[in-house]
């Protein structure tokens, strides 16, 4: 059965700017769609909502008309082809904002440094500083992989609330990477305790053999996000990790200030 966030409620029956409650109603409907693999029916969609049919419907047919959603042939509703350049656009801020954080921690640390996102049920990489080392990692902005088998992925599952984990971890298909990559629902579960423990998730060649990554989470607003350096396993030792995590720590708390600082400077 279909379930809304668990931070989500209710759109208002009312309210006295009906523009403001309309675009209240249209971003709740884009949100639903996202969380719930970017397709619902009519009926879902006002079910998770709380929406009556007709307004649904309404909201639905306007944000078609406008490319922000598709009809699908099965007569249900996605995300529009619309979305992909708001998307790309938000994608450049980010990394215009993560960029000098980004830089300084590839100073401190010495290995190549990223920024993820959490999109619905994967990881997409936003913004990349390389190590300045001959032998460095390197992913490709825009990348999108399962957050099971990476550190920034487990980060950001570790820090959501546990229902809406929950709902993430269930529709991963677990595919193993490397022979270390976790592939059942309750070995993530228990590493994703561990992360909230220590304040850090660790990707131990789970995704590309010899390879280590240490992410840490942070959130603004609704959306969840993570910094992290990625290397070889021969430099990114146990030692080096733990020198390292206030680092990567001190990273994710500028990034998040700097996205705060524009999300309250665009709502004043």
């Amino acid at each position: 059965m279909l379930t809304p966030p668990s931070d989500a409620t209710p759109v208002p029956a009312s309210r006295g700017d009906g523009g403001v409650q309309s675009v209240e109603r249209a971003f709740t409907v884009l949100s639903l769609l996202a969380d719930h693999g970017g397709q619902l029916s009519l009926s879902e969609v006002a079910d998770l909502s709380g929406l009556p049919l007709p307004t649904a419907h309404r909201l639905l047919k306007t944000m078609a008309s406008s490319g922000h959603v598709s009809r699908l042939p099965d007569r249900r509703y996605g995300l529009g082809p619309r979305l992909i350049g708001l998307g790309q656009k938000a994608t450049s801020l980010l990394h215009l904002w993560a960029l000098p954080h980004l830089t300084r921690l590839v100073d401190v640390v010495g290995e190549t440094a990223n920024l993820a996102v959490l999109d619905g049920s994967h990881v997409v990489y936003v913004a990349q500083v390389p190590s300045r080392h001959n032998m460095r990692m390197f992913t490709e902005v825009g990348r999108r992989v399962s957050p099971h088998c990476t550190g920034v992925g487990k980060a950001m599952l570790a820090a959501l609330d546990p229902e809406q984990a929950d709902r993430v971890i269930n529709s991963l298909d677990f595919t193993a990477q490397t022979p270390h990559t976790i592939v059942t629902p309750d070995a993530l579960r228990s590493a994703l305790d561990g992360v909230r423990q220590q304040g850090y998730a660790i990707d131990d060649g789970e995704q590309e053999i010899g390879v280590r990554c240490l992410a840490v989470a942070f959130q603004v607003g609704p959306s969840i996000a993570a910094c992290s350096v990625s290397g070889p396993a021969a430099r990114l030792t146990d030692e080096t990790v733990r020198a390292a995590a206030p680092a990567v720590a001190e990273c994710a708390q500028a990034v998040a200030a700097a996205m705060e600082k524009n999300r309250a400077d665009q709502q004043g």
